[in-house]
């Protein structure tokens, strides 16, 4: 807390310290949104940058982690909302790339996560988030309400609607029998 203050304050080296101690669970938390390190490392800064004008607004009755996640959550939501405006979707040829066994048990699970993170990529971003948040993440139903500033209700659904149409999708690219583990 004396760090926070201390930054409030305009004390640079204090702030440096909070990225320093913090960094390392933002940037695990950011590569949920991108895999490309380049595009990481933008989203990282932007985060602490983010973080940096709004601490002020930090309240200190919880966790300051958590007040960062949730900032770094939206930062992610709007890189994502900001590709898919720009149309770069990855397309499902790039699944060549994923050597694909017969059996699910056999699977990498670095190219499981490849897998999974290039099927995420094409559903839409409000379904893409729950998703990562809850399976990546393993945020409760409430934590990602809160970071989203959605309703408790409202998130489960969203959760439930998102699994059935990473389901379809799985299933329209041939990927449900090979990836058991998406059902």
């Amino acid at each position: 807390m004396d760090d926070i203050l201390a930054s409030l304050n305009g004390d640079g080296e204090a702030y440096r310290r909070l990225v320093q101690l913090y960094q390392p669970q933002i940037v695990r938390l950011m590569w949920r949104f991108t895999r490309d390190k380049a595009e990481l490392e933008c989203l990282v800064e932007d985060v602490f940058v983010e973080a940096y004008f709004s601490l002020k607004g930090y309240k200190g009755t919880g966790p300051f982690l958590h007040w960062l996640k949730k900032i770094a959550t939206r930062v992610g939501y709007k890189y994502w909302k900001q590709q898919e405006r720009a149309k770069l979707f990855v397309e499902v040829e790039d699944f060549d790339a994923v050597n694909v066994k017969e059996n699910a048990d056999e699977i990498d699970p670095s190219e499981a996560a490849v897998a999974l993170h290039v099927l995420l990529g094409r559903m839409e971003t409000d379904d893409r988030l729950v998703l990562t948040l809850m399976y990546f993440e393993e945020c409760s139903i409430e934590e990602i309400a809160h970071r989203m500033g959605w309703t408790r209700a409202g998130t489960k659904m969203r959760a439930m609607r998102a699994r059935g149409k990473l389901k379809k999708i799985a299933e329209k690219e041939n990927f449900s029998e090979r990836f058991e583990w998406i059902k």
